[in-house]
């Protein structure tokens, strides 16, 4: 059965095999100030608010279940790398940046040091990572404000970092969850599409998907629930073909029929450690069961 066919009811869920003090406030601030203009969400037919929330819960703890290792798939040793390889994810993968930011740190390891690199051999260590010029402006710039406005230290709260050049919401809140442990929503192209799916909301801005998740779940949950979200819909809950047939929250998704229901075809559409292949870290946390992802160049 695919997923053309209408009046598709999703199985039982299988296992799936398991396969992990700053304030928060100003975290939060920006999605308070966005739930003021919010629009209600589709909730599935006969679906109360506190259904919805109880549904999305409990859809964070089975994730939670199959992905205990969940974490952030980018490669770095400080706060410093974290904020540069943020910046260069965008638009290409972390697998992508993970094979390129060992040559740029070899380089420039500080703020210091990457604020007085050369653009044009800067730009040719990044060029992997696509866009090169810009990301190079924006590197030299948040490194040159981090040794001039903040002692070549990252800072740790949301209104300093949205102040350097290239660092958004999303990149800050990457930041502050896993290198300062400040509970943030990281919203990102996968994060919005299952929470869309999943019928937690309907919105489409980034600050306002932000606001009604926070509505959802308590602090303490938000930065592990990023990871999660994350890690489902880059191994099971694809843009374009979701391997719905071999999802383990099947029976509590508003969606399901989107994507292949065959349980035998939905696997093949698994990746990463999922389905059996090299993961996008190539230093990978202890836990994680997956193969490292290789270096740049390697066969």
């Amino acid at each position: 059965m695919t997923s053309s066919e209408p009046g598709t009811t999703p199985p039982k869920a299988s296992k799936v095999p398991k396969a992990s003090k700053a304030t928060a406030a100003s975290t939060a601030s920006g999605a308070s100030r966005a739930s003021k203009s919010l629009k209600a969400p589709e909730i599935p037919k006969g679906e109360s608010r506190l259904a919805l929330v109880r549904r999305a819960r409990r859809i964070n703890r089975e994730l939670a279940e199959v992905y205990p290792y969940a974490h952030p798939e980018l490669d770095f040793r400080n706060p410093f790398e974290l904020l540069v390889a943020t910046v260069l994810s965008a638009q290409t993968t972390d697998l992508r940046v993970n094979q390129t930011t060992p040559a740029l740190f070899a380089a420039y390891p500080t703020p210091e040091d990457m604020a007085a690199a050369v653009p044009e051999e800067m730009e040719e260590l990044i060029r992997p990572t696509g866009f090169f010029r810009a990301k190079t402006k924006s590197l030299l710039g948040l490194s040159a404000a981090l040794r001039d406005d903040f002692g070549g230290e990252v800072p740790g709260r949301l209104e300093d970092l949205v102040k350097l050049p290239g660092v958004g919401r999303k990149t800050a809140n990457v930041v502050l969850g896993n290198a300062f442990g400040v509970p943030g929503i990281t919203v990102d192209t996968h994060f919005g599409r299952l929470v869309r799916r999943w019928k937690w909301t309907d919105e489409e801005d980034p600050v306002k998907v932000e606001a009604v998740i926070a509505d959802i779940f308590p602090k303490s949950e938000w930065t592990m629930l990023s990871h999660r979200v994350i890690f489902h819909g880059r191994r099971i809950c694809h843009a374009r073909k979701p391997a719905c047939g071999a999802c383990p929250i099947a029976p509590l998704c508003p969606s399901y029929g989107e994507g292949e229901t065959d349980p035998e075809k939905a696997r093949k559409l698994l990746k990463y450690e999922m389905g059996g292949h090299p993961g996008q870290r190539l230093s990978p946390p202890p836990d994680f069961p997956g193969k490292p992802a290789p270096a740049l160049g390697a066969v």
